[in-house]
């Protein structure tokens, strides 16, 4: 995992050495302040020297001047490579997603997959500009300063450094809880996010039902978790922080008593004794920054892991012997097709279904609900794959076909019309994203939409906002028709397309619906049976099973399941 970490750093190689190298001379340079200071106590004073000391603090001022400059480059540069690290870990998970299958949006929810991309991405800028930087020159000014110590008093230094081992013993032991209470932090973190997306994105229900109480009942469940997981790494921090500070403060009362003893003792001189002084806080100081980095690497390294998992999902993939489709004329055959959901391996959704639909023929799908319908039509565009049996088009599995290819030839219109936060347009336009103004007006005529658009003060430019809420079911349900249409596929499924609307809407939505179908092979799924009594072939599905089969006249004189549902409907309209 660390591999894949540093692996982010190959885009910013450049300004991160520049970035190294800023931070290594600024750590160099902080050594210069006490070597000047034991110089003037054990030299230029005594010697009175004033022109030496001048220069000196000269010198220094000129060694500050850069300093800042330097830090100014690493604070700003240098965070901006993380941020620029972080955006990319951003990109890549966003570009995973998009390739992730069905199943994988099955089991996971929004407002957790939006936390990970977001809060748990959040502290990777701070920690991929501070983590090399800490580790690398906090370790340089370690050595350096432990070097020029040693130069002063060999055994003094060797004292003071003896409260080393229990520092890292230390940090070693309670590094663990932190990471752990981190961990579970940005997991109570996900839940909120989570609560919050379902529940803002059903205010219309809960306002509906007044029902506002229990939606904060809810939202309080996933807060108190969170006040939970925030006090554990709270107290984790302050353990950890309080214990560290306390060793570091030791570090002062050593050099009190034992440096004390040694200038009693004549074996360090006033000038050296002050220059170690100032020195050891050389020493003290990156310990203390590597201490408080340890908190930022945890926070920062948790969110990385999260990501990771994200980034370890299998994606869809082509068969390697997948070729191109092209040409598509819409013969679907189904044999013995088996499928069952990746977290229920006992129970099957469809089990040993073979059917043939044929060019440009319409074939229906009725029958009870959580019969296998939709799954059927789910797995034409392999959304999800089958567990036994095969899917044929035009001949050619469907396995050994890629997948973009395709799912361009098969267009969808669905009971719950998903539209983007954008202008009327933008929608349409998602069918074929090259389409002219010609081509998406076309196809808003042909929708029964165009003229409704017209009316509206800024046309195709209109803004529906979020899911289409400033428009009716029934334009929303147009739109997508639209959208259809700009698209063109050779094979179309109407998954309940009509089943939401009232009647009038649905007469208009039915007409622009025929005219979509003409010269395509087309699925339609209905529970309303008067929208499928043309259709060429209709296939009863119950319990995963196609248990009838044939056309509308066939399966009322089978007087089987078909014509107890169609009498159930139309007991008060045996006319039609």
């Amino acid at each position: 995992m660390l591999k894949k970490f540093i692996s982010y750093y190959r885009p910013h190689l450049k300004l991160f050495t520049l970035d190294m190298l800023a931070s290594l001379i600024v750590a160099v340079t902080s050594i210069v302040y006490p070597i000047i200071t034991r110089n003037m106590l054990n030299h230029l004073i005594p010697d009175q020297n004033y022109r030496m000391i001048v220069l000196s603090g000269l010198l220094l001022l000129g060694i500050y001047v850069l300093r800042m400059l330097l830090n100014f480059f690493i604070q700003y540069q240098g965070h901006m490579m993380g941020v620029q690290i972080q955006a990319q870990m951003r990109r890549d998970m966003f570009t995973h997603l998009e390739k992730l299958p069905y199943s994988f949006y099955n089991m996971h929810e929004t407002g957790k997959i939006m936390s990970r991309m977001t809060n748990d991405l959040m502290d990777i800028s701070e920690l991929a500009h501070h983590g090399p930087e800490n580790i690398i020159i906090s370790s340089i000014s370690i050595i350096m300063s432990f070097a020029y110590l040693l130069s002063i008093n060999v055994w003094l230094t060797l004292i003071v450094f003896a409260v080393v081992p229990f520092l890292v013993i230390i940090s070693l032991v309670l590094r663990k809880k932190m990471r752990d209470a981190f961990m579970e932090s940005r997991i109570s973190i996900a839940r909120i996010n989570a609560a919050l997306e379902s529940s803002i994105s059903g205010i219309r229900v809960t306002k509906a039902f007044t029902n506002a109480e229990k939606e904060q009942e809810k939202f309080e469940v996933g807060n108190s978790e969170f006040v939970e997981a925030r006090r554990k790494s709270y107290k984790a921090m302050g353990q950890f922080h309080s214990s560290t500070t306390f060793v570091t403060d030791v570090f002062n009362v050593v050099i009190l008593i034992a440096g004390g003893l040694f200038l009693f003792a004549g074996k360090i001189n006033f000038g050296d004794y002050s220059a170690f002084v100032v020195s050891v806080n050389l020493f003290i100081n990156p310990v203390n920054t590597l201490i408080n980095f340890m908190e930022q690497f945890q926070n920062g390294w948790t969110g990385f892991e999260r990501f990771v998992d994200i980034m370890n999902v299998e994606p869809e993939k082509d068969e390697p012997d997948a070729v191109e489709l092209k040409d598509v004329k819409g013969d679907i055959s189904f044999e013995n097709v088996t499928y069952a959901y990746e977290d229920d391996d006992q129970k099957e959704v469809l089990h040993d279904v073979s059917l043939d639909i044929k060019k440009g023929e319409t074939y229906a799908l009725v029958g009870p609900s959580g019969g296998g319908k939709t799954t059927i039509c789910h797995l034409i565009p392999r959304f999800f794959k089958v567990n036994e049996g095969r899917i044929l088009l035009d001949g050619k599995d469907i396995n050994h076909v890629t997948m973009d290819s395709l799912r361009k030839n098969i267009g969808i219109v669905q009971q719950d019309v998903y539209l983007f936060n954008g202008s009327i347009r933008d929608n349409i336009l998602y069918g074929k994203l090259d389409a002219t103004e010609e081509e998406v007006i076309e196809a808003a005529k042909r929708a029964n939409i165009h003229d409704y658009i017209m009316t509206l003060e800024k046309g195709y430019d209109t803004e529906i906002g979020e899911r289409g809420v400033r428009i009716s079911g029934g334009q929303r349900q147009r739109l997508s028709i639209a959208r259809v249409f700009l698209k063109n596929p050779s094979i179309l499924i109407l998954d309940e397309a009509t089943s939401a609307l009232d009647n009038n809407t649905e007469i208009l939505i039915q007409e622009a619906l025929d005219e979509l179908c003409k010269g395509r092979t087309t699925i339609v799924v209905a529970h309303r049976l008067s929208t499928i009594k043309n259709a060429d072939r209709i296939a009863v599905i119950s319990e995963g099973q196609i248990v009838e089969n044939g056309t509308h006249e066939e399966l009322l004189k089978q007087n089987g399941l078909y014509a107890k549902l169609y009498s159930q409907q139309f007991r008060e309209y045996e006319s039609f």
